[in-house]
């Protein structure tokens, strides 16, 4: 535990785990044993089911077999609780930048929501002053854990996303998703559309989020081999004639934040959808 009273990294453990959607599994038979701190590698081909099981892992997707745990926290009993203690970046259709705001505005935003949602009410009734510089405190804490340099930005903080380096938007959207100091991070498409330069970059970034305590879930097409390896691909035996349902499968809805989690959860598909509908609703939770 951490001198603000929040626990470290989040142990992972799951056995046969899988999602499955209205047109099939997006992924079944998963397992996985991570300690806290733990950086694990979710690999797979495209289609695979690696976001679904990003969103599953942090509470957004609910499981339809298997068993998970994430820091103690039973899944998908447990889901609300979970999402309260992890965070996602980089995560199209959930996380997305706003290319019209600068750096500086989005960093500002995410404070003001982790004040106001995050912080309970001891937090927002403290002196102005104290508040300020808790929310500086966590902004500039997250930039160096992601790495992010605003000096290096073409206009410092007031550089519009849209003139972001892809690197430099997955580093701010990592920095803005560390700054509500969660136990586990999902981070997805790690390595897409970045030089080997840039890769080599991005999972050194990782490894040391990782080693400051925080349990990094990182999706890539190829994972480096100093991580946990978490493969989503189907043996072979059943991934004949099903390449189209596996692609497909993304359509289960997670949950809704707002929901109440019970023993007597149960899974319930929806009527159709896309991976796209999928990815909005996670967006809301």
């Amino acid at each position: 535990m951490d001198a603000d009273g929040r626990e470290d990294g989040a142990a992972v453990t799951a056995a046969g785990f899988g999602v499955k959607g209205p047109r099939g599994w997006a992924f079944r038979g998963v397992d996985i044993d991570a300690p806290a701190g733990s950086l694990v590698a979710v690999e797979g081909p495209s289609g695979s089911g690696r976001t679904c099981l990003l969103l599953a892992l942090t509470g957004r997707m609910r499981p339809s077999e298997g068993m998970a745990r994430v820091g103690g926290l039973r899944l998908p009993k447990q889901m609300a609780a979970l999402r309260r203690v992890s965070a996602l970046a980089h995560v199209p259709g959930v996380t997305d930048l706003d290319p019209a705001l600068t750096v500086a505005e989005h960093l500002k935003e995410r404070a003001l929501l982790q004040r106001r949602f995050g912080g309970g009410l001891r937090g927002l009734l403290r002196p102005r002053a104290e508040r300020v510089t808790e929310a500086k405190l966590r902004i500039d804490s997250a930039l160096a854990a992601a790495g992010l340099d605003r000096e290096s930005l073409p206009k410092g903080s007031r550089t519009a996303v849209r003139d972001l380096e892809r690197i430099e938007a997955l580093r701010l959207s990592l920095a803005l998703a560390l700054i509500g100091r969660p136990r586990l991070i999902g981070v997805d498409d790690t390595d897409l559309k970045l030089s080997d330069a840039e890769r080599d970059a991005v999972w050194e970034q990782l490894r040391s989020i990782a080693a400051a305590g925080t349990t990094v879930v990182a999706v890539c097409s190829e994972a480096p081999e100093d991580t946990i390896v978490v493969s989503t691909a189907p043996a072979r035996s059943e991934a004949e004639g099903t390449t189209q349902d596996t692609a497909e499968a993304a359509s289960e809805k997670p949950a809704d934040a707002n929901e109440t989690d019970t023993d007597t959860d149960t899974h319930t598909d929806t009527d159709g959808g896309t991976t796209d509908d999928a990815l909005a609703e996670a967006g809301r939770s």
